[in-house]
């Protein structure tokens, strides 16, 4: 069976409506993984890559922060993803929320508190330099972008274009309804899976 690892936005967790949804839609026709990511981005990094090392997935699913994350390791890991409203400049989203914050979805390990401070803003500072680093001619249509057309917080669908090819858009926000999961997301990963096999990454 197909697996499908699931990376999440920054307030949420691998137990989130859209996690929910997936594992759903996807009921009967592949394993979608849903980790709770930690969040500092370059450990977030080494787990992935440790998850895909143990795991196999067959495609990236990112939302938001989870997307900028997928976007840098697909050329580098060798699969394709499928990034969902991509916060390439997590920085400037994090800027105008420093402190204290909760988790909008329980976590595993029980710690439903994060901070934000200049601390983690300079770490995803350093990753956003690199980001489009490992980008080549060969996964220009192997990394997929969803943009939601009422999506009031990123908007980098240009920015993406700058890099890919498939670009697909939404009539929803930053974070999709479970519903919206079901009939956008889910069928373009569907399709992802069917035209990219793992036996010719390899």
């Amino acid at each position: 069976m197909k697996k499908i690892l699931f990376l999440h936005g920054f307030f949420a967790t691998g137990s989130c409506p859209m996690a929910r949804a997936l594992i759903e839609a996807f009921e009967g026709t592949a394993i979608v993984l849903t980790p709770d990511l930690p969040l500092h981005p370059k450990k977030a990094l080494n787990e992935i890559r440790s998850i895909i090392d143990k795991e196999q997935p067959d495609l990236l699913l990112g939302n938001s922060c989870g997307a900028f994350l997928a976007q840098m390791l697909a050329p580098t890991v060798g699969i394709p993803a499928l990034l969902g409203n991509p916060y390439f400049m997590m920085t400037e989203f994090l800027k105008e929320r420093i402190g204290e914050h909760e988790y909008k979805a329980p976590r595993r390990d029980g710690n439903q508190r994060l901070v934000i401070d200049e601390a983690l803003i300079e770490e995803f500072a350093e990753l956003e330099a690199v980001q489009f680093d490992h980008c080549n001619p060969y996964y220009k249509d192997r990394v997929w972008g969803l943009f939601g057309e009422q999506d009031t917080l990123a908007h980098f669908s240009p920015l993406f274009l700058e890099h890919y090819n498939q670009a697909f858009h939404f009539p929803g926000g930053h974070t999709p309804t479970e519903q919206e999961v079901k009939t956008w997301y889910a069928p373009l990963a569907q399709k992802m899976l069917m035209e990219f096999s793992r036996k010719e990454q390899e």
